[in-house]
């Protein structure tokens, strides 16, 4: 079975058709079918009520996500749902007096088989699929299978550095990361060693080139300039420049044992409207071993994953 971040059923043939009838509900409790709806309203005693095609469903509290009843999950995980899809098992189905369809039905069932048979398996190294959910100062919270949360701390996001996640991510896209550790019940994460060395990134470019980039920082003795996520170089100083800033910028020089990128600012130009899609330079399903700095320069920076 698949065990996807949320959101990633509710528009396919299969979901629609199994969530459609009574038939279709009841064919999902005897398979036992991983579901997907959204959730219409959370109650004052914090039961999640699911808007199906043919009727009603409830996710009862101490249903609605692994922890919750031990306290280790807060209330906020279920509030935090209305309006959003969410994933279930359907545990019963009925038809009323009235010939309404309703379901009882538990995400903490789905996520409880999503830990056993995907995520507990996983070892350091093994590259997952996770959806951004929230972003705050210090990481971006993501879903790494039907619900289960994980984080990327800040740091592990980027080589280049960024004042905060919503300078990579948006919440709801979906990204790849490295499974750093595993510790008791949770899955650390990592991400930037998926965007490429030093090496690999400074191919990209070559001196005389203009080309452009984004304000990072604004230091007294120059302005730190992102090329890639993996990549900044160092521009000299210019009045009127701000973090955040797209900016036209001349490449002076590219120095690969000192791992630098000499750059002038041309010209502060219009943001970007749409962010482009993240460059992950590995693609598999493993990385063992990850060295970011150039060969040239003889330094180790670097993941091991063994």
């Amino acid at each position: 079975m698949d065990y996807r971040p949320e959101g990633s059923l509710i528009k396919t043939p299969e979901n629609a058709r199994l969530t459609a009838s009574y038939e279709g509900l009841s064919e999902a409790t005897k398979k036992g079918i991983i579901l997907e709806a959204r959730a219409a309203v959370c109650s004052n005693s914090h039961d999640l009520i699911i808007d199906l095609p043919c009727g009603k469903g409830i996710i009862p509290r101490e249903e609605g996500a692994v922890g919750i009843t031990e306290g280790k999950t807060r209330d906020i995980a279920l509030i935090s749902r209305v309006n959003k899809p969410v994933c279930f098992i359907v545990t019963s189905v009925s038809i009323d007096e009235t010939g309404a369809v309703k379901a009882a039905l538990s995400r903490k069932k789905a996520q409880e088989r999503c830990i056993s048979d995907y995520l507990t398996p996983l070892s350091p190294g093994d590259i997952i699929e996770a959806r951004v959910t929230h972003l705050e100062q210090f990481g971006c919270f993501v879903d790494i299978g039907c619900g289960v949360p994980s984080m990327l701390p800040i740091d592990t996001i980027s080589v280049s550095r960024i004042a905060h996640p919503s300078d990579r991510f948006r919440v709801g896209q979906y990204i790849r990361a490295v499974v750093k550790a595993k510790e008791k019940e949770r899955i650390q994460l990592t991400h930037k060693e998926l965007l490429g060395t030093w090496d690999e990134n400074a191919a990209l470019f070559s001196a005389g080139e203009t080309v452009s980039g984004i304000v990072r920082s604004v230091e007294e003795y120059g302005v730190f300039v992102e090329l890639a996520p993996n990549l900044a170089g160092l521009a000299e100083p210019k009045d009127n420049i701000q973090p955040g800033q797209l900016v036209s910028v001349y490449i002076k020089a590219i120095i690969p044992d000192k791992m630098k990128f000499k750059l002038v600012i041309v010209d502060v130009c219009e943001a970007i409207s749409t962010e482009p899609a993240i460059r992950y330079w590995y693609t598999d399903d493993h990385i063992s071993h990850w060295n970011y700095a150039s060969e040239a320069s003889g330094r180790i920076i670097s993941a091991d994953f063994t």
